[in-house]
């Protein structure tokens, strides 16, 4: 079991900031993975060791963003059971995979699916209203979909998970940019869990470096669960949309 790697402490207390930041951007948009991710990377760490710690210091961003939305009723635990389980049991399926694929080339893929993203919340105001109109499945029907889906992707490589599951909630029930938001951190909160259960069984967890990044991650989420609510979609969709494009930039000419 691997703890801090051979980073340096500065690095290390780097990484926290980054990931208390990650923790604020991700509570209030989703895309934080694709912050904390690229840092390890650059930090030294291999990719499949990065995807690895990201899912537990990602943990405590999203449980504590979720524990937050529960607490104060935002969301209901027993309405979301069957997308829960559907999410973690995609989110296993993706994490056992990733061992037999090149985690570079997943990577890669990334860039071309947030511009997409970013290309759909710009639209949103427009076409919000015509998605409600036509489009409408039940709960079920999303964790079957959805919640299988967008985990089996968390599970495979993460970064981006978070805005996936909100365009999924807009567009497949009709949720406003608010209350996707919200059904999103337990959905993530899943998927991050599941993955790392099965990561910590194969040693690629820096458990030091992904301890201290998740207290950052948690402090930050729960300043960013918190401007959700009050701030509302005035604040959640151009930060999204700068996220996105802004993290597509960054990946594409890092590659």
């Amino acid at each position: 079991m691997e703890w801090f790697s051979d980073l340096s402490v500065w690095t290390v207390v780097a990484l926290f900031f980054i990931a208390f930041f990650a923790g604020l951007i991700d509570a209030i948009a989703g895309g934080g993975g694709l912050i904390t991710v690229p840092a390890l990377i650059a930090a030294g760490v291999s990719p499949l060791e990065a995807l690895a710690t990201n899912k537990l210091q990602g943990c405590a961003g999203t449980l504590s963003a979720s524990y937050h939305f529960v607490k104060t009723k935002q969301v209901s635990l027993s309405e979301m059971r069957f997308p829960i389980a559907m999410t973690a049991l995609g989110s296993f399926a993706g994490t056992i995979l990733v061992s037999y694929l090149d985690s570079n080339l997943l990577i890669k893929m990334i860039p071309a699916i947030l511009i997409a993203v970013a290309i759909f919340f710009y639209l949103l105001p427009k076409i919000q209203p015509m998605i409600a109109k036509f489009v409408r499945i039940s709960m079920a029907q999303f964790a079957l979909f959805a919640g299988f889906t967008i985990g089996f992707y968390d599970g495979l490589i993460g970064p981006g998970t978070g805005a996936f599951f909100s365009t999924a909630f807009i567009c497949l029930m009709g949720f406003s940019i608010i209350s996707a938001t919200v059904h999103t951190k337990i959905l993530n909160a899943t998927s991050n869990l599941s993955s790392l259960i099965l990561f910590s069984f194969t040693g690629h967890v820096l458990w030091g470096i992904g301890l201290i990044m998740g207290l950052g991650q948690w402090l930050g989420a729960q300043i960013g669960s918190r401007l959700v609510i009050s701030r509302g979609s005035t604040l959640i969709r151009p930060m999204v949309i700068f996220m996105c494009i802004a993290l597509s930039i960054k990946l594409l000419t890092a590659s």
